[in-house]
């Protein structure tokens, strides 16, 4: 018997003997996301690599964009890196580790989101949570979610000006595809709890109406000139 088998069969003994240890387990990866979703990468790395606040440039936003405006595109690259990567670590151990049931990783998956958006070392004015919304869509295994989300993204980001307005297309369509596909599910609550944190982040943005802009036009016009 392979060590594989021998897990899946003692995992459902061990899940009725220690339920509550594994309630324990996954309210310890939640808070342990939050708080890793939490820290301010980009405004540490303001500090400690450009020796300047990120916030006082730009939207005065805590996130990897304002690294670069402050002036570095190495240390834009790692803050961008980071942000994305402190969705992973437990959303992977829920999934992949510990095998816990996929409301439960959703759950432990919204965590360092919300972290991230309302951090409490930045006294609840975090970034706008989009490096660390698709790394945690990375790891989750509904790998639609993220491909669905990126889609819309691309296409606003093809027609439509404002950035803010790209970001909310990519979770609203997702969160579309969805509903149609699956219905009242656990992924549906997931994306819309992921749609209203974007898009309270994105509030200021959203407020201006969004501008249409044919982008893939001016791509192709070159390329049929040239023909």
């Amino acid at each position: 018997m392979t060590a594989t088998s021998l897990c899946l069969i003692l995992r459902p003994v061990c899940l009725g003997v220690f339920g509550l240890e594994m309630q324990l387990v996954a309210l310890l990866l939640a808070i342990s996301a939050f708080w890793l979703g939490a820290c301010p990468f980009s405004v540490w790395i303001g500090r400690w690599l450009l020796g300047k606040e990120i916030r006082d440039y730009g939207d005065t936003n805590p996130g990897a964009a304002n690294v670069l405006r402050a002036g570095g595109r190495k240390a834009f690259v790692l803050a961008v890196i980071l942000d994305v990567a402190k969705g992973m670590p437990f959303v992977i151990l829920a999934h992949s580790f510990f095998r816990l049931p996929d409301p439960i990783v959703l759950a432990i998956g919204l965590c360092p989101i919300l972290g991230h958006a309302f951090s409490p070392l930045l006294r609840l004015r975090g970034g706008k949570a989009l490096g660390v919304t698709i790394g945690v869509l990375i790891v989750l295994p509904q790998h639609y979610m993220l491909i669905t989300f990126l889609a819309f993204m691309l296409l606003g980001y093809l027609f439509i000006e404002i950035d803010a307005w790209v970001v909310m297309l990519g979770a609203t369509g997702s969160l579309v595809y969805l509903l149609a596909a699956k219905g009242g599910s656990w992924e549906s609550l997931f994306m819309f709890c992921v749609l209203a944190t974007l898009a309270t982040k994105h509030l200021a943005d959203l407020k201006t109406i969004p501008r249409f802009k044919g982008k893939l036009v001016r791509w192709l016009l070159p390329v049929k000139r040239r023909v």
